[in-house]
């Protein structure tokens, strides 16, 4: 089972390097990187969401030659739902699940908010209200200068995405809520009108950013439905990494 993993607004495939050393090894684990970021930085930073899912269905299209589950978190989650449509438009496989965290069913978003470029100051502000980046990293001037053009980039992305509805996915979605993130819950349970099969909707404690703080049950969950989807033990690895998530430090 090949597990394509996409990252959150103004992240990088580095987001789930770990993941592969938590999840059992019958799961490959394949971040997906976009343009302009990462192993990509040369590659020009991309602001249309239609574009990307065209982009990044023919670029794993030769990788679907056994099951696959795809799984996004925030914007992430959004491309990786409009991946799904394209891969199934150009005649491959449905993905065995897809996993959408963080994020409003993509027809009850509303992106208006993005659909102008923000200034550095606003998009700092953004940053330290969804609280998921330290506050030494956003007073670090360097590291910003090259990280706003990627958050600029990819809130543009959100303001330009416009939902088309088409056939349900023929495949199980399951979807993963932060219980204090600003994502309603009706929000999430929208996603359940974008499938033709079964809807499952987790609340992990957190913020929006549930995917750190909550990694160890998440992995969980992902693990176990993935396992049950394709009949095998879950048989999560019990690496010191895995042990250090699943029991973190209360000092």
């Amino acid at each position: 089972m090949r597990l394509f993993c996409l990252p959150y607004s103004g992240g990088s495939a580095m987001i789930y390097a770990r993941w592969r050393r938590l999840l059992p090894s019958w799961i490959d684990v394949r971040p997906v990187e976009w343009p302009g970021r990462g192993a990509r930085m040369d590659e020009p930073l991309v602001t249309d969401p239609r574009a990307l899912a065209s982009q990044l269905a023919r670029e794993l299209g030769g990788q679907l030659d056994a099951p696959y589950a795809l799984f996004g978190h925030s914007l992430g989650a959004v491309i990786a739902f409009e991946l799904a449509h394209n891969l199934l438009d150009r005649g491959a496989p449905a993905p065995a699940i897809l996993f959408a965290s963080g994020a409003e069913a993509p027809a009850v978003r509303d992106g208006s908010r993005w659909r102008q470029p923000l200034s550095d100051e606003a998009l700092l502000r953004e940053l330290r209200n969804l609280r998921g980046t330290p506050e030494e990293v956003l007073a670090n001037a360097e590291l910003m200068r090259s990280a706003l053009p990627v958050l600029r980039a990819d809130f543009l992305m959100c303001g330009a995405y416009v939902y088309r509805p088409r056939q349900p996915l023929p495949c199980p979605v399951h979807v993963f809520g932060g219980v204090d993130d600003e994502t309603s819950r009706e929000a999430l349970q929208a996603w359940g009108r974008e499938t033709s099969a079964s809807f499952t909707l987790h609340m992990l404690p957190g913020h929006h950013f549930f995917i750190h703080t909550q990694q160890a049950e998440l992995i969980e969950l992902i693990g176990t439905a993935l396992a049950q989807q394709s009949g095998r033990s879950i048989g999560l690895h019990r690496s010191e990494d895995h042990e250090r998530v699943l029991r973190p430090a209360t000092h």
